[in-house]
């Protein structure tokens, strides 16, 4: 590896890439409606025909 030069940056890259990544999922969990989330949580204690399978949350 001592060979490659510039191979020092690569670690800098996957820790950017890798802390953009889930400050990005971060954002988009706390950004989530709290009536999806409710809806989504009690799905397996609901009835088959309880469930909306086509509901605003999921776009086809």
């Amino acid at each position: 590896m001592e060979t490659i030069g510039g191979v020092e940056i690569f670690p800098i890259i996957s820790l950017i890439i890798f802390f953009t990544f889930f400050l990005g999922l971060f954002v988009w969990v706390m950004t989530y409606k709290k009536e999806t989330v409710e809806e989504l949580s009690n799905m397996p204690f609901m009835d088959e025909k309880d469930i909306d399978v086509h509901s605003k949350s999921e776009k086809l």
